[in-house]
């Protein structure tokens, strides 16, 4: 069985920043592809950043510039530095991660709250 369990969130003001993190655990062979999610009341589930196992990253054109995702793998975790935040941000964040394991396929965690005051 393999978890998500993602920290980090909060309440901040605009301007502000937090770092999100979200770490795997359970019988993982190994991690591909991590990335985190964002879903905003009414609206739909949105890609935020993603990272391969190698480093490369794909970012969202709304947080270019502000966020950076990285990731450990000894430790089987995936990062989300989030700078210069917006009331736009706020949204519960999911982490997701691509997973060979018994059962591979994609995993998600339970979703982080973060909320950007004006």
């Amino acid at each position: 069985q393999v978890q998500l369990v993602e920290s980090g969130g909060g309440l901040v003001q605009a301007g502000g920043f937090l770092r999100l993190s979200c770490a795997a655990s359970g019988s993982i062979f190994s991690i591909n592809a991590m990335g985190w999610y964002r879903q905003a009341p009414g609206k739909q589930r949105e890609l935020v950043a993603d990272i391969t196992r190698g480093g490369s990253t794909k970012y969202a054109d709304a947080v270019k510039g502000r966020f950076t995702i990285s990731r450990d793998n000894a430790k089987n975790t995936v990062y989300l530095q989030m700078n210069s935040l917006k009331p736009e941000d706020t949204a519960v964040y999911y982490c997701k991660a691509e997973v060979v394991s018994v059962i591979t396929g994609d995993y998600w965690g339970q979703g982080t709250q973060v909320t950007v005051s004006s």
